[in-house]
């Protein structure tokens, strides 16, 4: 018989592994659509679509392994994130998805509003946030929308070698900023942006980079606290923002 593993759960979703099966359950049907459509777009592989009756969608699980984990020392050789970098240009070349992503006041506003809630509620120390929320302010600039995955954690993305397997989790796909995926990507693994970036095939701006970096990572405290997951651990959320200091 096959065993349930509990993949990732919280109070908005979870998904399920049974054997080579993955099932996402999600109270917010939007997410599953655009999931749906977004890997239907997207010019990298993507898990394959087994069947989907609301609240689930099964996936087929991807072959290789995860890039790395939040928090943990990545195995993966440098080609391999070269790989990744090189898919995730592909992706930013693709023709754009036809609904929008949010708008550079709605990022201002979640940041603003976060920060403050960190303060009010004494989670960090307030030279922490001001030196943060300082550096984020490089990334608030208008861009050129591309076709971004939006939620673009190393774990999202599957490696065998030096080639990308698949890459998970198109729910937050949408027309975006390509510096926020590759911050995303090498949150908490900074050593590897050179690989990255060299995949990719393009100079990026360092600055901006570092300042999503801070944003998502200020913007994240709140949710993963309330939610089960613990920022502060090494590696994680925290120690990015430390590293700004």
């Amino acid at each position: 018989m096959e065993q349930l593993e509990v993949v990732v759960a919280h109070t908005e979703r979870a998904t399920l592994r049974v054997g080579d099966v993955f099932l996402k359950v999600d109270v917010d049907q939007q997410r599953i659509d655009v999931e749906v459509e977004a890997m239907a777009l997207a010019p990298v592989p993507t898990p394959e679509v087994l069947w989907r009756k609301p609240p689930v969608l099964a996936l087929a699980a991807l072959p290789g392994t995860a890039l790395g984990r939040l928090g943990e020392p990545s195995t993966a050789p440098p080609s391999a994130w070269g790989a990744a970098g090189a898919a995730v240009r592909a992706l930013h070349d693709a023709p754009l998805p036809p609904w929008p992503g949010p708008s550079l006041d709605d990022l201002v506003a979640r940041l603003d509003g976060e920060c403050a809630w960190l303060l009010a509620n004494d989670v960090l120390p307030g030279d922490l946030v001001k030196r943060n929320r300082e550096v984020a302010e490089a990334a608030l600039r208008p861009w050129t929308p591309v076709f971004a995955h939006g939620d673009l954690q190393l774990s999202h993305v599957f490696v065998d070698g030096d080639e990308v397997t698949g890459v998970l989790d198109w729910s937050e796909a949408a027309r975006g900023d390509a510096l926020y995926d590759l911050a995303v990507l090498t949150l908490g693994h900074e050593d590897r942006l050179d690989d990255v970036v060299s995949g990719y095939g393009a100079d990026v701006d360092l600055d901006v980079i570092r300042g999503w970096w801070s944003w998502r990572s200020l913007v994240a405290v709140r949710w993963l606290s309330e939610n089960g997951f613990d920022p502060s651990s090494p590696g994680c959320e925290i120690d990015v923002l430390r590293a700004r200091m």
